[in-house]
């Protein structure tokens, strides 16, 4: 398959990514080689040569046959983000919203870990969960979320609870991430 110079120049930003993370022939299940142009179907005439970024035209030059090893972080490097809420806090989102703000039957999830129990401005508690006097942190947020109106007797939340451990603790790092 051959590359017209327009379409060779669209890739090599992929191409170069590719190369610089590991990505490439040897990881994936076909070679990649038959789709990788030559270096003489991807390169300018010696008078239109493309200078990198940050540098100079220059008039005759040639474009570099190979780039630069590893490209360097930067720290403006725009992190990754956070994976999501875990599929059992799915239960949650019938209830709950993640904006500040916003709630729904139940109060916002929005900075909920380390604030007080029925303490979130614009939403009514119920008296139970005023008088609790729970900080949400790892282990009230983890024995509640197992049993809510064992926890808070009189509480108004109608869910029976996480069972299982792993579930509680997946939403528990959810939470500390709102």
């Amino acid at each position: 398959m051959k590359f017209a110079p327009k379409s060779a120049a669209a890739l090599a930003p992929l191409l170069f990514a590719l190369a610089a993370c590991g990505g490439g022939a040897d990881e994936a299940d076909e070679p990649i080689a038959d789709a990788t142009p030559a270096a003489s179907e991807t390169a300018a005439p010696a008078d239109t040569a493309t200078p990198a970024p940050g540098e100079t035209p220059t008039p005759g030059a040639t474009p570099s046959e190979s780039p630069s090893p590893t490209p360097t972080p930067t720290a403006s490097a725009t992190p990754i983000a956070a994976a999501g809420p875990p599929t059992v806090f799915n239960q949650c989102t019938a209830c709950h919203s993640t904006d500040r703000g916003e709630n729904g039957i139940g109060p916002s999830l929005a900075g909920v870990f380390g604030r007080r129990s029925g303490t979130l401005p614009g939403f009514e508690y119920s008296q139970a969960m005023k008088d609790a006097g729970l900080t949400w942190n790892q282990s009230n947020l983890d024995r509640y979320l197992e049993n809510p109106r064992g926890v808070v007797p009189g509480t108004t939340m109608a869910y029976n609870g996480v069972k299982d451990a792993a579930q509680r603790q997946a939403v528990i790092n959810y939470l500390k991430t709102l």
